[in-house]
């Protein structure tokens, strides 16, 4: 516990390089958002193939997979700002050759997903880096607050980015490409400013173990029971796969309604996140995580049987505060709990936890509807979730009993 006086938002806004990691961060988020709709709507009128169009996913979830142990340890070993700053080069790079090979006419099918495999690898190596350097840069006792602010800034980018994307490519295919590489450059420039950092020096021993993330986090039960808390709830609550079939089948409310639909956890996540960045969860955090896993649960339940478009709405954009809720403490807790010198290898584990989740649940949404049937599936999934929260809970004794975080 520190005695310090945690910064507000306000005064974390002030803060130099805090406020130039945020934007740096939200330039990359923003670049990430506009390059799925583009390459998404490209491969697609170059193909007409749905299968391509998955394989997009898959090409760029692969390196996360490959390389999530060799992406740690470069972050621990590294200084970690400028592990980013070269990762968003690459990127920038990338979106050069995209928006060059689509202005001349000559960018074929391959090359997108040789492309988009590259991106794949610049993000898996960026975001534990990333993730590793916000502690470095929130001032003492404000880690929580610093990362809502984060993840609001991020939800901004979820819910506009698509859109300034799709807009981009009605103007000209190769303009979101060009917009994806100023905004990485600028991010690059952010990262450069934000200043010298006091990471942890490395004395070899656990430093060099590129599995050492993976043995600490087993042997953390707090952090293990957190990491996989949310790798199971994700994984059944992944009801957002299933928006198509509610807004035509269920609702219909047509590709409108699933614009709507798809807005709405964003929207009521960045509201959470605006409520988080004025008042921390101060008492029973480990609770609190637990509760906000339940709410997110029984709100996937309530949108499953709703027929009615505001209900629905109203569900998901419950569910998706409450799972910020979940994120800024889990992500709160990891990043405290975990030495510096760890933070890079133990932030690559959960971020393969985090994406594994989302696709496997989206993988798991689809075969349990087609299995069930859409409502059934969508029922079942939250159940799961408020079962696996419940289950946990139990399991894991330690983490529903953490008072505070800083």
């Amino acid at each position: 516990m520190s005695s310090a006086t945690p910064a507000g938002a306000r005064d974390l806004l002030g803060h130099r390089p805090f406020l130039f990691f945020l934007s740096s961060r939200s330039l990359s988020r923003f670049s990430s958002q506009i390059g799925a709709v583009a390459i998404g709507w490209q491969i697609y009128d170059l193909t007409g193939s749905a299968f391509d169009l998955g394989m997009v996913g898959l090409v760029q979830f692969l390196p996360t997979a490959l390389l999530v142990f060799v992406a740690g340890h470069a972050a621990d070993r590294f200084e970690r700002k400028r592990v980013v700053q070269a990762c968003q080069i690459a990127e920038a790079l990338t979106a050069l050759f995209f928006a060059g090979s689509t202005f001349a006419g000559t960018i074929s099918e391959i090359q997108i997903f040789v492309a988009t495999f590259v991106l794949g690898i610049a993000g898996a190596f960026e975001s534990p880096a990333t993730a590793a350097l916000l502690p470095l840069i929130a001032p003492q006792g404000s880690l929580q607050r610093a990362t809502a602010i984060s993840s609001g800034a991020a939800q901004v980018a979820t819910i506009t980015g698509p859109a300034l994307g799709g807009f981009a490519y009605a103007l000209m295919p190769g303009a979101p490409y060009g917009i994806m590489m100023v905004f990485w450059l600028f991010g690059a420039l952010l990262t450069g400013g934000i200043g010298r950092l006091q990471q942890a020096v490395k004395n070899g021993g656990s430093s060099d173990d590129l599995f050492a993330g993976v043995t600490f986090v087993r042997s953390n039960p707090a952090i293990l029971g957190t990491i996989s808390l949310d790798l199971f709830a994700v994984l059944f609550g992944g009801v957002t796969a299933l928006l198509p079939i509610y807004a035509r089948d269920i609702l219909q409310a047509g590709p409108l309604g699933l614009g709507i639909l798809r807005a709405a956890p964003a929207v009521g996540a960045l509201l959470m996140t605006m409520v988080l960045a004025r008042h921390t969860v101060n008492r029973r955090v480990g609770m609190r995580m637990f509760q906000a896993v339940i709410v997110f649960g029984v709100a996937t339940v309530v949108f499953a049987l709703s027929h009615w478009m505001w209900l629905s709405a109203l569900a998901l954009a419950v569910l998706g505060a409450a799972d910020t809720i979940s994120v800024v403490i889990r992500f709160s807790l990891v990043q405290l709990a975990t030495p510096d010198e760890m933070r890079g290898r133990v932030g690559a584990v959960n971020f393969l936890f985090i994406n594994a989740s989302n696709q496997l649940g989206q993988f798991e949404s689809g075969v349990t509807a087609a299995l069930l049937g859409t409502v059934p599936s969508a029922v079942l999934g939250g159940v799961a979730t408020v079962a696996v929260a419940l289950l946990w809970m139990k399991l894991f004794p330690t983490l529903r009993d953490v008072e505070k975080l800083e």
